[in-house]
């Protein structure tokens, strides 16, 4: 206990709580909310864009996690995956007196008035996982979603041996992301294996649609050997079906369908080592969280970045003029993290992954 602390105390005994509430409580730092609970510590406006999948529910438990390492206060909203609600919720955190805003954008075209009107008010914003169509942030903090898309064509394109007929499961084509991993996957199936037919289902992140596409899918074509599921969202459904099918075999078996998600949550790497799925490329959930209250706390105490290698194994890069973003590492998990395509792969048990720990 610090000599203020002390001396308020002494105060109190003789004179009644009165004082220590109306005195000495007034300038405790435990007195706040958040993370570094002294009056210098930023608050920091975030909205959680969904709660309905187990990524963003990792993601929201990390968050006030990293708000105490950082030394943040925050509040917290949840957009619920709609973008009237976001827009609603950034005018409570201007009420509220925030100093920065933290958000993941699902609808990366319509969040361009809102970013207009933060930075007129010189608020910085950072995004996370999704990169808005125009205007300025801070920093965009993501990984790189055509490296996604890519890393599951060549996946799957080596596993059939450049042969046969896949389903993509799309995420909302409404999102940067969604896009990102469907014209990258589209792509490179066209380009290194012209061989396989690409079935493109748009779900818009919905697993109730994306188990309806795929089963109208396996009607009309019961030869499917290979499923991209663009996010974990997909991934009950997918298992689901497939076990209804009869086509939960091991990958010797010729009836095998190969399948490759998209998040890197503890069940996919439980699937994997389980053989129900064959790959995932895991996003930062963690990270994600980290370094959006990172640059967005930096942001408000005037610091800058440049395009370039960081400090924790990622590199920043212009997107366009005067927008940067902040590509963190997603890797190709496998069940015994060799390479692929020859491009390398991460055990499923790894430790560094953060769906280990979760």
């Amino acid at each position: 206990m610090n000599r203020n602390a002390l001396l308020c105390l002494g105060l109190t005994a003789v004179l009644g709580t009165a004082l220590l509430t109306a005195g000495c409580n007034r300038n405790d730092p435990s007195s706040s909310t958040g993370g570094d609970k002294g009056a210098s510590a930023p608050l920091i406006g975030v909205d959680y864009p969904r709660s309905d999948t187990d990524f963003w529910n990792s993601y929201i438990k990390y968050v006030p996690q990293f708000s105490k390492e950082l030394g943040v206060q925050l509040k917290t909203t949840n957009s619920q995956n709609d973008i009237a609600t976001l827009i609603s919720n950034v005018q409570t955190f201007q009420s509220q007196g925030v100093k920065g805003v933290v958000m993941a954008p699902q609808d990366t075209a319509a969040i361009a008035p809102t970013l207009e009107q933060l930075g007129a008010k010189k608020i910085p914003v950072v995004t996370i996982d999704t990169r808005p169509d125009t205007g300025k942030v801070f920093m965009v903090v993501r990984a790189d979603n055509r490296a996604y898309g890519t890393k599951a064509c060549q996946f799957l394109g080596t596993k059939l041996g450049g042969k046969g007929k896949v389903v993509m499961l799309q995420g909302g084509l409404d999102s940067i992301n969604g896009r990102d991993r469907t014209e990258a996957f589209n792509e490179c199936m066209k380009k290194d294996y012209p061989g396989i037919t690409v079935f493109g289902e748009a779900t818009d992140w919905k697993g109730d649609v994306a188990a309806t596409k795929l089963q109208t899918r396996f009607t009309s074509d019961p030869d499917i050997k290979g499923i991209y599921m663009e996010s974990s969202f997909a991934l009950s459904g997918t298992l689901q079906i497939l076990k209804q099918r009869g086509l939960q075999v091991p990958p010797t078996d010729p009836k095998h369908v190969f399948v490759v998600s998209n998040d890197g949550i503890p069940e996919e790497l439980k699937d994997i080592q389980s053989g129900l799925i064959d790959a995932t490329v895991s996003q930062p959930a963690d990270l994600f969280a980290k370094y959006g209250l990172y640059y967005v706390k930096a942001a408000i105490e005037g610091k800058t970045f440049q395009p370039g290698p960081t400090d924790h194994g990622s590199t920043i890069i212009q997107v366009r003029d005067g927008l940067l973003e902040d590509q963190l590492a997603a890797p190709l998990v496998t069940l015994d993290g060799a390479s692929i395509g020859g491009q390398p792969t991460t055990k499923f048990d790894d430790q560094s992954l953060w769906g280990n720990h979760a």
